[in-house]
């Protein structure tokens, strides 16, 4: 078992839950709830890397993580320190690649919000922001959780972007997801099918918890 590797997908996997989940939230009842000119597009740019190949996903993210592009070179000036094969780098890599499964199920279940339970809320002289935190919250958490699973489960087993981005260096930039390719190539399929079992039954269990609190909340709605 490469416990290293399994601490680094668990750091990359918290870090990517805590900086895009606000945001998925932010999102998410952005496209749920505003009409604007351009809204097909970013739901479409969301949901891109859902269907690009991972592999062309991290080769624009490294070329963009260079210091010869701009992005990267500015990255540089501020950090004194570049993103290619580093954490900080597979981080925002990780940012970029789980944005879908982050936002999707909360966008999903703040369009289940009927807009007159917002407009009662105001009426009964609420706060937009008290409505927010007070009404819409407990409404959608279920869509939150779901976020935060997928999110979650999809990091750890995230192997195209990430060693596009990283490569395989230890304690740094190599995750379970790597490790286990590298034991298969290395014949070692005793240690590979450890950490692939520790996948799967992460897996499972995070499905269960999105199928579960699925039908809890169409019990909720009934």
């Amino acid at each position: 078992m490469d416990w290293q590797a399994l601490t680094v997908s668990l750091q990359l996997a918290v870090f990517t839950c805590l900086l895009l989940i606000p945001l998925g939230l932010w999102v998410g009842r952005m496209l749920a709830t505003r009409q604007f000119r351009g809204k097909a597009l970013c739901e479409a740019a969301v949901a891109l890397p859902l269907v690009m190949p991972p592999t062309v996903l991290g080769f624009y993210l490294m070329l963009s993580f260079g210091v010869d592009a701009p992005f990267g070179a500015l990255w540089q000036r501020l950090t004194g320190s570049g993103l290619n094969f580093t954490f900080s780098g597979i981080l925002l890599a990780s940012l970029v690649v789980n944005l879908p499964f982050a936002v999707q199920p909360i966008q999903r279940a703040f369009e289940g919000v009927p807009n007159n339970v917002r407009e009662a809320a105001w009426c009964c002289g609420l706060s937009p922001w008290r409505t927010f935190t007070r009404i819409e919250l407990p409404l959608v958490w279920p869509g939150l959780v779901s976020a935060l699973a997928l999110t979650f489960a999809h990091t750890l087993g995230e192997f195209g972007v990430i060693l596009m981005v990283g490569g395989s260096i230890d304690g740094e930039t190599r995750t379970l997801a790597i490790s286990i390719y590298d034991r298969v190539q290395a014949f070692d399929e005793a240690g590979a099918g450890i950490m692939s079992a520790i996948l799967l039954a992460v897996s499972f269990v995070t499905i269960g918890v999105v199928y579960g609190l699925a039908r809890r909340g169409r019990g909720l709605r009934v």
